[in-house]
């Protein structure tokens, strides 16, 4: 196996794939940084670069699928074409080790599927992913536990809950579960004083609970090691850390391509490994990059098309007091809603529980703004002070007795940035998977560049419905 160290070239040709691409597939390959035409969705628009500066390289090798990102939802995506026979995938990772952004900084809980819209993506491929990940852990020895989540009600929230149970009740999707007749989302109504029975540190202000047994939690870095070994054990791909994209380039050639099938249309990927470059042709790319996701879109659309980003700060405290030692479930305030704030945008800060039973309390919420001209802003807000820890408090004692709680037990602990579609204002916004093309001619149908946007919670559990359901859909077209 080569080292983390190597470039994307040495990866493929240790996958022993397709190999260097003929000359006369190139023959129309852009030699300076000047423009292209893609399409996109059906329209013709023109294309700008990750790196404008940078000039484009001829491709050096080629793969079928080239993956960016190396988050859980990238190695679940990697690992799901690996899968494939016949077919070479190579994941570019920038960090030196898999999930170094928004897969390590969240709550690592397993969710049932109870927050969003009946019919769409979250909804559906959280109870997909939910039983896919119970099924993937236990086969793979990945700690996890199924500690199940009391989401609870003061008076003037008894509403919410009962309309969460109503949904759930309501699904009629097919479940992805051998019993016909279980249900796919199991809730149940609870007074407050049997919910106070389940957790008796609860504050005498709740009214009631929606009991939800289907929650857990799982250990998120063993997860992703294992999907990483699953991928590096296929002998159909190979991941490259410690490699940047620099620049994605839409192929399109009507050259004829004698040393590859299929080579004039695609995606010419452009990769920084150390001081040494690269460039790697793939009939498709996954753009699972998480937080920079909107950037590679955005890098191949004019100014006045480009989609906005934006990104909620959240920070998590450790606990570290054993007044709350007898907490055996997670524990979820009903979202709050404002002008600024709403159930679709943040779950609350919430308790939750480690595989070793540390109570934990977040992610609050903090809009940060990015300056354009930092790729990488979100940097400097992963520092984790006690700046949110009195606002964290006062949350917390809406929905625990203020006597089970000391409010000196609670001490900075991690700070995730989740990507967001919409902002503060906006309202519910679906997981969106784009799909960019090199061309607008047919075969450019089978080779695109999908972008997998707006993936924070419940992305993690998720992961491997998404990508299960992407590759599917790739491979339906192929």
């Amino acid at each position: 196996m080569v080292s983390n160290s190597a470039s994307v070239s040495s990866r493929v040709a240790f996958l022993g794939a397709a190999g260097p691409i003929g000359s006369d597939a190139i023959a129309a390959a852009p030699g300076s940084a000047q423009p292209r035409n893609i399409c996109v969705q059906g329209t013709q628009i023109l294309a700008s670069f990750l790196n404008p500066n940078l000039l484009h390289q001829r491709p050096e090798m080629a793969v079928d699928y080239v993956v960016l990102g190396g988050g859980v939802v990238g190695l679940a995506v990697a690992r799901r074409l690996s899968q494939i026979e016949g077919k070479t995938t190579v994941l570019i990772e920038r960090h030196k080790h898999a999930g170094e952004e928004t897969s390590s900084r969240n709550s690592e809980v397993i969710h049932a599927g109870l927050y969003y819209p009946p019919a769409s993506l979250k909804t559906r491929l959280c109870i997909r992913g939910r039983d896919m990940l119970y099924s993937y852990c236990e086969r793979n020895s990945v700690p996890f536990r199924k500690v199940g989540k009391l989401v609870v009600a003061t008076d003037t929230q008894i509403p919410y809950i009962t309309n969460l149970h109503e949904k759930a009740r309501r699904m009629q999707f097919p479940a992805p579960k051998s019993d016909a007749n279980a249900e796919m989302l199991p809730t149940q109504l609870i007074s407050g004083a049997e919910a106070r029975r389940m957790e008796p540190d609860l504050s005498e202000n709740i009214s009631g609970a929606l009991w939800s047994p289907e929650t857990g939690i799982v250990d998120s870095h063993s997860l992703m090691q294992s999907l990483e070994k699953d991928i590096l054990e296929s002998g159909n791909a190979d991941i490259a850390y410690s490699t940047t994209v620099v620049r994605v380039d839409p192929f399109a050639s009507n050259a004829p391509s004698q040393d590859l099938e299929g080579a004039k249309r695609g995606w010419v990927v452009q990769t920084l490994t150390g001081n040494e470059t690269a460039s790697l042709f793939a009939r498709t790319v996954i753009n699972a990059t998480g937080l920079r996701a909107p950037m590679v879109v955005n890098s191949l659309l004019p100014e006045a098309q480009r989609m906005p980003m934006y990104f909620a700060r959240g920070s998590y405290a450790k606990y570290t007091s054993p007044s709350l030692a007898r907490v055996s479930h997670l524990i979820y305030p009903c979202p709050e809603t404002s002008k600024s704030t709403h159930g679709f945008q943040s779950l609350g800060t919430h308790l939750t529980l480690d595989l070793q039973g540390n109570v934990r309390f977040g992610p609050d919420i903090e809009w940060i703004s990015p300056p354009g001209e930092d790729p990488d802003f979100w940097r400097n807000h992963l520092v984790a002070d006690d700046s949110r820890l009195e606002e964290m408090y006062e949350a917390v004692t809406k929905y625990l007795s203020p006597g089970a709680i000391d409010k000196y037990a609670f001490s900075p602990d991690y700070v995730g940035i989740r990507p967001k579609i919409v902002g503060p204002q906006g309202g519910f916004q679906d997981f969106f998977f784009r799909k960019d093309f090199p061309d607008d001619t047919a075969e450019s149908s089978q080779r695109p560049l999908v972008s997998l946007l707006g993936i924070e919670s419940p992305g993690l559990t998720a992961s491997l419905a998404i990508a299960e359901h992407v590759v599917d859909e790739l491979a339906s077209v192929h």
